[in-house]
C-alpha cells in the first residue's frame, strides 16, 4: 500500500511521463506534417463503417463540434480528408478519408511505433509486459466488487 506522499509522487511521475510522451510523439509526427490532434481525428475516422458526420466525430473524440471543424479544415487543406454530401440528405456533410489520408495513417503508425520505442527503450521485455498490465488496470479502472 502506498502512502499519500507516495501516491502524490506516482501522480507526478505519470504527469511527467505524459508530457514526455507528448513531446516525443510530436517530434515523430513533425515529418508527417500533422498535429497530434489531427492524428487522433484521422485514427478515429477508421472506426466508422461509413463516412461520419462531424457531430459523430466530435462525440467520439469527446470534444465540441467547433474543434472538429478546425481540425477538418486543416486535414482537408492537406488532402487527407474531404467533405462529401450525405447520399440521403444533401444538407448533411460527411467526412471521408482520402488516399492521401490513408498514406498519412500509414506514416502515423510508423511514427507512433518509433515514439513508443523511444519511450520503452530502457525497459526489458518482461518490464514492458508488466507495464502493459499495470496500465490496463489503470485505464480500465477498479472492476473489483465493492
Amino acid at each position: 500500500m502506498t502512502t499519500p506522499d507516495g501516491d502524490g509522487l506516482l501522480a507526478e511521475q505519470l504527469l511527467r511521463l505524459t508530457r514526455r510522451l507528448h513531446r516525443i510523439q510530436k517530434r515523430h509526427l513533425e515529418p508527417v506534417g500533422i498535429t497530434p490532434a489531427q492524428a487522433r481525428l484521422l485514427r478515429t475516422l477508421t472506426h466508422f463503417d461509413a463516412p461520419p458526420r462531424m457531430a459523430d466525430i466530435a462525440q467520439r473524440l469527446e470534444v465540441v463540434p467547433r474543434a472538429v471543424t478546425t481540425l477538418i479544415d486543416g486535414l482537408e487543406a492537406s488532402g487527407a480528408v474531404r467533405r462529401v454530401p450525405d447520399p440521403d440528405n444533401r444538407r448533411v456533410i460527411r467526412i471521408e478519408l482520402t488516399e492521401r489520408g490513408r498514406e498519412v495513417l500509414r506514416a502515423l503508425r510508423n511514427a507512433r511505433r518509433a515514439a513508443a520505442e523511444d519511450i520503452l527503450a530502457p525497459l526489458t521485455a518482461d518490464q514492458r509486459g508488466e507495464l502493459g498490465g499495470l496500465l490496463s488496470a489503470l485505464i480500465d479502472g477498479d472492476r473489483r466488487p465493492a
